[in-house]
């Protein structure tokens, strides 16, 4: 029990915070009681012991708490026990009345009204008609747009008169009000010394209080509620993100956002929005356009991915029950609309994965590109220049491109260099197999004296990734939501698309990855078909029917698993850019076989363990990743990003990463059981059900020793020698 002194009886509402729930129009009372957090809806009783106020705040750099008056509690108390008293029993809800005009009052001393133009003779006249000890009057702070009071009344107006009644004090006035929802009132004020009248009509606070919200993909969104309109000066009834969940925090879109277009239709309030979803199927991207509270006057456009892994169920309404207490949940959408059918259909695709006999690709259809010397065999068919010069179908566009390659052909011939699209054997040849391949490419990257040989013909095959793991899906100790990462292409055929990268960037199968190439200005959607579980890399695949006329300028890399890197060996370290520009750097092996060693972390999480790394002469930084070559653009290894925790004392730790090269045999040894359709568990890869191969471990950690070590396990003579 703690004492005080009530100080001030006529103290203004405390101000919590910008964006959430404040308390405003009413008198606070203050005092030195020294609460603290946690205390909040404790009575304040006087010396009889009687309840006159309600803990309710307190300033944490002072001795001072601040209790909300109990009057209004009392009129609602009043109105239950009567409800309660007419039907008998005590029902299940009661309809308290609440008006508001939609606007903040604050009471001012007079000598403040005086500089706002008030008039003398009504400030005595205020005087006399008011209790003894009145020191001010009210004024009006801020309007919420498009309520009642928008365009009548304006921040610096002195209320005089509510219905003829000199009104001075929050409690007459919110008695007043809520005496009058739904009828007119006539408010008389004061603006710069000119007496004005409005008549208004009073709204019911109850309606513009949000009873229901949107749940999809995480997020939830619900009307603009009249506390947060009045935050931030916007009308009440937008569309307001109240958490971002993980569809709308994966395109950026912060919390306490109001939607304002999505899919190019304008939304008004959450009906709209309701619509639009239901119009949309699952995986489509569509652009949402958002406006802060804090840029008011800039709109800002995103492109929002709809969820199309089912990560989420399909979107739920959820309505308030205040007979039961309780929010009702049930379908937002129609059965019948593309979201829930494609929900439907990616589930039944998940059960057929498993016990679907569907037809199973041959060894045949999957035959080997990196192997094969003809670089076609694993492609789309290449059109010749004659071929094209006969085909008479081709678009205005093709013809520009035409002229773009022999505007390159040129160039070529007149500089020397090599063009980024074809292998090592076509610019050898120096035929440029498909025009169309200059299409999206940056030509004065393309033929840059600058870039290496091998940049030049590895560009085609590099991806960069950007990885998004769903909030519910965050398992096995995955430490970040957002990854983005270098891949190579190691595969690419007319039906099945293969990256590899590092499990930095892929860190667990159940995310969303999207696929941006180098050679082509296109993003695709992809998904996981193979994670090591001790090494560190990952298989990637993809749609090569939705590149569209990117697929016959993509292709895969030549691996070179043969023979393995030596110390000294130079090598070519070749990565991406944000912008997907191709960089190359020139180094030199000076470890090819370094043991990992990465501790265990707080959260048990995967770690790379039993497997040997290269490092290079030189440190290019540790978040760039990408591959390294020969001279000639042949694969000899992937130069990937490893996570670990590194530990500060006994209780701090914080994540750390650093780049080694994993050498591609590991990862050829994969590909090929892949190609040539070893016996393993069936997963469902673009329509087809594929064998992915079984990977055999020792259950045991292999860490590096010393000889002299390892004699004092045991080691014999023998061994030793």
């Amino acid at each position: 029990i703690l004492a005080g002194t009530l100080a001030r009886l006529d103290r203004e509402a405390p101000h919590y915070k910008k964006d959430g729930y404040n308390d405003f129009n009413t008198f606070y009372m203050q005092a030195a009681s020294g609460t603290k957090g946690g205390s909040s809806g404790s009575p304040v009783v006087d010396c009889q012991g009687r309840a006159v106020a309600l803990n309710a705040g307190s300033k944490s750099s002072s001795a001072s708490a601040f209790f909300l008056p109990l009057e209004r509690v009392v009129r609602a108390l009043n109105l239950i026990r009567d409800c309660w008293d007419a039907f008998g029993i005590k029902s299940e809800s009661v309809y308290i009345p609440r008006g508001t005009l939609q606007m903040t009052f604050q009471h001012k001393g007079f000598e403040e009204t005086r500089r706002l133009g008030l008039r003398n003779e009504t400030e005595q006249m205020v005087r006399l008609v008011s209790p003894a000890g009145e020191t001010g009057m009210l004024v009006v702070d801020s309007v919420v747009p498009e309520g009642p009071a928008h365009k009548h009344l304006e921040p610096g107006d002195v209320l005089v008169h509510i219905n003829g009644e000199v009104v001075t004090q929050f409690l007459a006035m919110e008695t007043l009000l809520d005496d009058s929802v739904g009828k007119e009132v006539n408010l008389q004020i004061e603006r710069g010394g000119v007496p004005l009248t409005v008549k208004l009509e009073v709204e019911d606070l109850h309606s513009i209080t949000p009873n229901h919200f949107l749940e999809v993909s995480g997020a939830v969104i619900h009307p603009l509620s009249y506390q947060q309109a009045r935050n931030f000066r916007f009308k009440c009834g937008l569309v307001y993100v109240a958490e971002a969940g993980y569809m709308l925090s994966r395109a950026s879109v912060p919390r306490h956002s109001i939607i304002k277009k999505f899919a190019g239709e304008d939304i008004e309030n959450l009906d709209d929005l309701i619509a639009v979803i239901s119009k949309l199927s699952r995986g489509a991207r569509v652009p949402l356009e958002y406006v802060k509270y804090t840029d008011r006057y800039r709109n800002k456009s995103v492109l929002v991915t709809i969820d199309q892994h089912g990560w989420y169920a399909p979107p739920q309404l959820y309505t308030r029950n205040d007979a039961t207490g309780l929010w009702n949940a049930k379908l937002a959408i129609p059965l019948e609309s593309p979201f829930v059918v494609s929900h439907r259909a990616g589930h039944m695709d998940a059960n057929l994965n498993s016990v679907s006999p569907l037809t199973e690709s041959s060894p045949m259809d999957l035959k080997c590109q990196h192997e094969s010397e003809n670089t076609a065999d694993g492609c789309v068919k290449m059109q010749t220049d004659e071929e094209i010069a006969v085909d008479g179908s081709h678009s205005g566009e093709d013809s520009i491109i035409e002229k773009k390659r022999r505007r390159v052909d040129e160039e070529i011939a007149a500089e020397g260099t090599i063009s980024s699209f074809g292998d090592l054997d076509d610019i050898k040849d120096g035929a440029l197999r498909h025009p169309s391949s200059v299409e999206g490419s940056d030509l004065a990257r393309t033929i840059s004296s600058n870039a290496s040989l091998a940049e030049q013909v590895i560009e085609p095959a590099l991806v960069m990734f950007e990885v998004h793991v769903p909030p519910i899906c965050m398992l096995d100790g995955v430490h970040s939501q957002h990854f983005f990462g270098t891949g190579v292409i190691i595969y690419h055929s007319d039906c099945l698309g293969l990256v590899a990268v590092d499990r930095n960037t892929v860190a667990v199968s159940i995310s969303d990855i999207m696929l941006s190439f180098a050679a082509y200005p296109i993003e695709i959607p992809a998904e996981v078909v193979f994670l090591h579980p001790v090494h560190n890399f990952a298989l990637v695949a993809y749609d090569p029917s939705a590149l569209g006329a990117g697929a016959s300028v993509i292709r895969a890399a030549k691996l070179l698993p043969e023979p393995a890197l030596r110390r000294g060996d130079s090598v070519y370290l070749v990565g991406l850019s944000r912008s997907l520009q191709a960089t190359s750097r020139k180094s030199t092996i000076t470890n090819p076989c370094t043991a990992v060693n990465i501790g265990s972390a707080d959260c048990p999480r995967y770690r790379a363990i039993n497997m040997e790394v290269i490092e290079l002469d030189t440190d290019f930084g540790s978040s760039f990743s990408g591959i390294l070559t020969d001279e000639q653009g042949r694969v000899q290894a992937l130069w990937a990003s490893f996570s670990t925790q590194l530990k500060y004392g006994c209780s701090s730790s914080e994540d750390h990463q650093f780049v080694r090269g994993i050498p591609i045999y590991a990862i050829s040894q994969v590909l090929e059981k892949i190609i040539s359709g070893t016996p393993g568990p069936f997963r469902l890869i673009n329509g087809i059900r594929r064998p992915m191969p079984l990977v055999r471990l020792l259950e045991v950690e292999l860490y590096p020793t010393l000889l002299s070590k390892a004699r004092s396990y045991g080691l014999s003579d023998n061994w030793v020698q």
